[in-house]
Order: C-alpha cells, then structure tokens, then sequence
C-alpha cells in the first residue's frame, strides 16, 4: 500500500500573491502611479484601445505601459510609435502576470514620474482573473466578434473587473451581439462594474472611458 502525502497548493500561492499585490499597490499609491490591469481575449483589441487611450491621454499625464505577452514584441512596437515608455514582458509560457512578476516589470520600465501605467495583460479569459497584480483598477475588453455569451462562461473575469470595454461596435450589424443582454449578465455578477460600449477603430466611446480613467486617477491621489 503507498503512502503518500498530498499537498493543496492552490490555496497559499494565491494568498502569497495576494499579500504581495497589497504591498504594490500601496507602494504605487505612496508614489501616485496609477496602475490599470488591462486583461481580455486574444484578438480582442487590446493593443488598439491601449493606443487610443495613449493619444488622449498623453499630453496630460506621464504614461507608461508594460506589454506582457508569452512570447514576441510586436505590441511593445507597436506602442513605442506613440513615443510612450514601454517594455514588453516575457512570461515564459505562462498565461498570466501575478503580483511580484507585475512589480519586476514596474522596475524595469521605472516609474518615477509615471502618473499611469497600463498593464496590457496576457490574452486570456482564465488565468488573469485569478491573480491579483497590484493594480489600482481592473478593465477588460469583451469585443463583440466573441459573442454576448461570455459572462455566462467565464464569470470570474467579469467579476473581478471594475470597467467593461465592449469594443468593435463598428461590426455590431455583422454579428449577433447582444449589448443590452451582456449589461444585464455582468450586473448580475458584479453589480458595481462600469460598462462602456466603444470602438477602438473608430473611436467611439472613447471619450467616455478616458473621463473614466481620469476619474479614478484623481481619486487615486487623493
């Protein structure tokens, strides 16, 4: 008969990332960097809306933006054309960024004198949502190409967000996408989260979700 033992690992490693991620993020608040954990599909248009956000926002406030990916640096090129600061971030097969993996990358790009540091995370709907990076806020993008049903197959991403982008509503008429049905899913799970339809090609919305972003920078540093 073996004896063997079994060890639960889950459960510890996700606590020592969460005391990590309360040390970072208070760290940041000391420093007044605001740092928004950007996470979605691949596909989704996140680089896009980092983009945007990037032109809207840059004759404002210093930003930084950290470009996490399993391999390549096609996004951080892509970023660097606005002449924003930015570093790409290899997570060696991993499918996610956790706290200490997001504070070596902040120290990599440094951050004095940062005001705002988009973290565009792994594309994937699982693994980020279950590792708290540090960030101030989180955002994610549902693009409608993906189908309204998402929230109902991936809750945990919802939940834990505080802003929804529902991006590429210029293809809305191709698809069948229900915005109104997306809203009243995502409520339902986290009743407090912020949902704003945009176009990262075109650009609507986008006004609305940088306001958005200045808000909680401002509340941020008070």
């Amino acid at each position: 008969m073996e004896t063997y033992k079994i060890l639960e690992i889950k459960e510890s490693v996700f606590k020592d990332n969460d005391q990590q991620a309360v040390l970072l993020r208070s760290d940041l608040k000391k420093d007044k960097t605001f740092l928004l954990n950007l996470m979605s599909s691949p596909g989704s248009g996140k680089t896009t809306t980092v983009v945007k956000t990037i032109e809207a926002l840059q004759n404002e406030m210093s930003i930084g933006v950290l470009e996490a990916d399993i391999d390549s640096d096609v996004d951080a090129h892509t970023v660097a054309q606005t002449g924003t600061k930015v570093i790409q971030l290899h997570t060696g097969g991993m499918c996610h960024l956790d706290a200490d993996m997001t504070k070596q990358g902040l120290s990599g790009l440094g951050t004095a004198g940062i005001d705002f540091v988009i973290l565009e995370n792994v594309g994937n709907l699982v693994c980020p949502a279950e590792f708290d990076t540090g960030a101030s806020k989180n955002a994610m993008i549902l693009s409608v190409p993906e189908g309204d049903d998402k929230p109902l197959k991936y809750p945990l991403m919802f939940e834990v967000a505080d802003v929804l982008l529902i991006n590429k509503m210029d293809a809305i008429d191709i698809f069948d996408f229900d915005v109104e049905a997306v809203k009243e899913r995502v409520h339902k799970l986290n009743p407090k989260i912020k949902v704003i339809p945009i176009s990262a090609k075109t650009g609507e919305g986008i006004s609305e979700w940088v306001e958005w972003i200045r808000t909680q920078i401002k509340n941020w540093n008070e």
